[in-house]
């Protein structure tokens, strides 16, 4: 092997080395003569001869002694990628050569120049300076005896090898066994040829025919790709394989390839339109851009690509750079312009409404005596519109008659569509009408601009007729169907609109199971115009039928239901994706799996593409992780671990609200409380209250503070009729929030909670929540202690009434509340000091007395005859605790006295469908006091007194 080596050493010097010594013998000051300028002189002409056969070996890839390159074909069944190989195979390289500068320890490390280092860079895909590997494999194979040089100026010249005459025969032998089909034998001595020479190309290109003949098609292409990093000038394999990996669909080995053909004959234009293309079809517009225009400089008659190159500037949103183009080709051809780049140019002009240039440019096209192209007068007239001649305009467009109207389809479209656009419906009309009866155009589009532009000169009956044509041909345009079903409504067609909105009778109510790709009666659209058309005309049930699944699957999707940390105002969370998501990003980028020897090509794809990708592979190994964390913690811990790859995200329903823009259209808003409404009206409280609840919680983030008035109202409302009040908690505990220091929101409040027949732990945890937060309010204290009294808890709700006592000493209610509560103490078991107590309650129900008669007018807590109540409370407490003969004489002054009726306060919009019929009399306490009254006499024996109270005031 040794002796192989030193031969090929002898018989084929490297240039690379040739040149890093001849820098070695510049820098280390060796000095010119006269005669080496002599020498350089009398070897011009051999060098200029020399020239075309020299190659310049920086660039190519270059297999080291000692290498085989067959293993990294042979290896391709085990999956070996040859650039992870390669890779290695250099880092080796560095290190021994690091190691060798160690140990020459050479006074001087001079710095070589980098000559063609970014050509190298470029063309070697591994991103490898051969020289760099070459001087690696000859390491310690013992120093080569150095040829001595001649001193000569100018360029070295290059090195020609020289094959052994005993390789070419083998090689001949090879092409004859192929010639012949002794396969298997012209591969065994190409074998030996690889393995005698291992840098020579013709080897591994017949190997490449000779696989190719045997259907082995991943090794030939492999010995294609060898010859073809050997032989990098060479642009003829490039684009044998650049065909093949096109056929492969390995799009990012045939981008590879196209490249280095281009960089083998950078004069090729037809190289790069196929390099463009390939920017184009994945998207990448400013390559695709810039590579036409690459073409065009190359070939200036290639007008194709000019314009190619600015259409594509203007889909990455560089117009400019689109005009420029185009406007530097006019210029540089003022006789002969072309008029298809005069017509793109006109077009693009015309989109960002620069049509005063745009009709420039036209003009000037115009050659002397010839009449300009239809298409360039079309938008010349286009211009004129725009500009308001429309006079001018009707001159350019007189070619554009009823008569062939099927040869200028396009042209009349555009016409019109220009008319149509700037409100000249009449105009637009005519034109359209000169498409009517062609049969390329039957499709429904045309009549669906000829409705809209009836729709706009007010011919409703004349619309109507042409949406009906459209929605034969065009069932599924939801637009048209809508638009129809309005103008049916100005006719007062309202059934017949309801009729043409609502679904098929054939159509499945689930919906999920139609067979129909298209089902217009499910879109959003569609439903919210029925809604709109069941309450203009008063058709409730029929409203709420449509409308309240809508919006209730609409709020269950916008309400956030998951517990997390809270979001700062302005904040939004970010968004986290799916394994699906994560797996689409990288595949989008992932070079397909191949059995190819040559792996691991970049995907075509632009550099936001390429980010993306690598964050989604990023995010996926984390999950990845994370996972076989929870498989082992699950194991530790000896629970059964099942899988999670299925991915919950991907089972998930799909999550999309059907009223997207519910937080922020006024109109949805308006929607909500007109379906509270109507189902308030229907009795539905319980659909009422749910719709109402889910509103509110998002109120602080869409609806205005008036809405979310509204809706709370509308939920106090529900609460009083709804047969179960905790649904309405949420209303009145948000008015009350709002309004704290308001009598009649407290009122609210406790007239839904007191119909709650077990204690709400909301309720508890909110009182002590506003009791704590408003230490002066009477109410929540209040209402606390009738809980407590409600519960029995005497000793609680008297403390309670004492804390508000002593912020209201004067309030009748409060002294009423403290003295009934200590009379209801006082017949209590445990209380030791009864007569003590007793004598406290009566003296604060005497109190109350007193304020009542100071004060005949009502008070804020109290909306009813003070006098007779008052009274009525003593005797009902001497009554209570025994005292029938003071209860006597306080039973019969309430007799004594006669009150007039006066209207039972109630909170606003509360008489929903209630209807109160009261009785006269419903304020006067008398039958009450007589019926208490004829209690005592009979107790005491007194039946005549007891029948005659009866008699007198309680007799109907």
């Amino acid at each position: 092997m040794e002796e192989i080596n030193q031969k090929e050493e002898e018989d084929h010097p490297r240039a690379v080395e040739d040149s890093d010594n001849a820098n070695e013998d510049t820098q280390y000051g060796v000095e010119e003569t006269g005669e080496e300028e002599e020498d350089a002189s009398e070897n011009e002409e051999e060098e200029e001869e020399e020239e075309n056969d020299t190659v310049d070996e920086d660039d190519q890839f270059i297999f080291g002694a000692g290498v085989n390159p067959l293993d990294f074909v042979r290896n391709n069944d085990s999956g070996v990628n040859l650039y992870q190989k390669f890779k290695d195979y250099h880092q080796k390289s560095i290190e021994y050569r690091a190691l060798d500068n160690r140990k020459r320890k050479l006074p001087l490390q001079p710095h070589r120049e980098e000559t063609s280092s970014k050509k190298a860079g470029e063309d070697d895909i591994f991103g490898v300076n051969p020289a760099e590997v070459e001087e690696f494999i000859n390491f310690g194979e013992g120093k080569r005896p150095r040829k001595k040089r001649s001193k000569k100026r100018g360029r070295q010249k290059g090195s020609k090898k020289k094959l052994d005459e005993k390789i070419s025969q083998m090689l001949g032998d090879a092409h004859v066994h192929y010639a012949n089909g002794r396969h298997k034998m012209a591969i065994s001595v190409l074998h030996e040829v690889v393995r005698l020479e291992p840098n020579l190309p013709d080897s591994y290109h017949t190997l490449g025919l000779v696989h190719g003949a045997i259907g082995d098609h991943e090794n030939e292409m492999g010995f294609y790709m060898i010859t073809a990093h050997l032989t990098p000038k060479d642009p003829t394999l490039w684009k044998t394989l650049y065909v093949w990996s096109i056929g492969q669909d390995d799009i990012g080995q045939a981008s590879y390839c196209i490249s280095k053909a281009i960089k083998a004959d950078p004069q090729d234009s037809s190289l790069r339109s196929h390099q463009a293309m390939l920017y184009a079809e994945s998207q990448n517009y400013q390559k695709a851009a810039e590579a036409y225009e690459q073409v065009y400089q190359l070939c200036r008659e290639n007008v194709d690509a000019l314009k190619a190159a600015a259409k594509y500037y203007q889909k990455c949103g560089q117009v400019e750079r689109s005009i420029c183009i185009l406007e530097d080709y006019l210029k540089n051809k003022p006789d002969g312009v072309n008029a298809s780049v005069v017509d793109l140019l006109g077009a693009i002009l015309m989109e960002i409404k620069a049509h005063d240039r745009a009709l420039q440019y036209i003009e000037q096209s115009q050659v002397v005596g010839k009449e300009l192209p239809l298409n360039l007068k079309v938008k010349a007239g286009i211009c004129h519109v725009h500009l308001g001649n429309l006079e001018m305009a009707q001159v350019f467009f007189n070619d554009l008659k009823p008569e062939n109207a099927s040869k200028h389809v396009e042209s009349i479209t555009e016409v019109a569509d220009s008319f149509m656009g700037l409100g000249h419906y009449n105009s637009a009309l005519n034109y359209f009408k000169m498409l009517e009866g062609n049969s390329k155009n039957e499709d429904g589009l045309l009549y669906l601009k000829i409705a809209r532009c009836y729709q706009a000169l007010g011919e409703r009956k004349q619309a109507i007729i042409s949406f009906y044509i459209v929605l034969e041909t065009l069932q599924d345009d939801v637009e048209a169907r809508i638009t129809l079903a309005s103008l049916l409504v100005e006719e007062g067609k309202e059934n017949e609109a309801i009729s043409l909105l609502s679904p098929p009778k054939d159509s499945d109510s689930g919906e999920a199971h139609s067979e129909k790709p298209n089902r217009w009666w499910i879109d959003v659209r569609i439903k919210l115009k029925l809604c709109n058309i069941f309450q203009i005309r008063g058709m409730l049930t029929d409203f709420v039928d449509v409308c309240f699944p809508l919006v209730r699957e609409s709020l269950n999707v916008a309400t956030p239901k998951r517990k997390g940390k809270l979001l700062l105002p302005g904040k939004s969370k970010k968004k986290r994706l799916s394994t699906s998501d994560l797996l689409k990003r990288v595949e989008k980028l992932a070079a397909p799996e191949t059995d190819s020897v040559f792996r691991g090509f970049k995907a075509v794809a632009t550099s936001s593409d390429r980010l993306k990708a690598s964050r989604a592979k990023k995010a996926l190994e984390e999950k990845a992780i994370e996972k076989e964390k929870r498989k082992a913690e699950a194991a530790a811990s000896g629970i059964d671990w099942r899988s999670d790859d299925s991915d919950d995200e991907l089972q998930k329903p799909n999550t999309e609200s059907p009223l997207c823009n519910l937080h922020k259209d006024e109109g949805y808003h308006q929607l909500l409380i007109d379906l509270c409404n109507a189902l308030a009206s229907l009795q539905m409280y319980r659909e009422a209250l749910e719709i109402i609840n889910l509103s509110l919680k998002l109120a602080h983030i869409s609806l205005s503070a008036e809405k979310n008035e509204k809706l709370r109202s509308l939920g106090v409302q529900m609460a009083y009729s709804t047969p179960d009040p905790k649904q309405g908690f949420d209303c009145v505990k948000g008015i009350v929030k709002q309004h704290a220091q308001s009598v009649a929101a407290w009122n609210c409040y406790y007239k839904v909670i007191s119909r709650l027949e077990n204690r709400d732990t909301r309720h508890d945890k909110f009182l002590r929540d506003m009791q704590e937060k408003y230490v002066d309010s009477v109410p929540p204290i209040l209402i606390s202690a009738h809980q407590f009294t409600l519960c029995s808890h005497h000793q609680d709700a008297a403390r309670k009434y004492l804390e508000a006592y002593k912020l209201l000493p004067k309030n009748p209610l409060v002294n009423l509340c403290v003295g009934t509560a200590l009379i209801n103490l006082a017949l209590g078991f445990r209380l030791q000091n009864k007569h003590q107590c007793v004598v406290q309650g009566l003296a604060f129900l005497y109190n109350n007395l007193e304020i009542c008669k100071n004060s005949q007018e009502s008070t804020e807590l109290i909306d009813c005859p003070a006098l007779q109540e008052s009274l009525y409370n003593i005797a009902r407490a001497y009554h209570h605790v025994g005292l029938v003969t003071l209860a006597a004489i306080y039973y019969e002054k309430v007799i004594a006295i006669k009150e007039r009726d006066y209207p039972i306060p109630k909170f606003e919009n509360e008489n929903i469908d209630v209807n109160e019929n009261h009785k006269p009399g419903y304020c006067d306490l008398r039958r009450e006091a007589a019926y208490n009254l004829h209690l005592i006499y009979k107790k005491s024996g007194a039946l005549d007194l007891a029948r005659q109270v009866l008699k007198d005031y309680c007799s109907v």
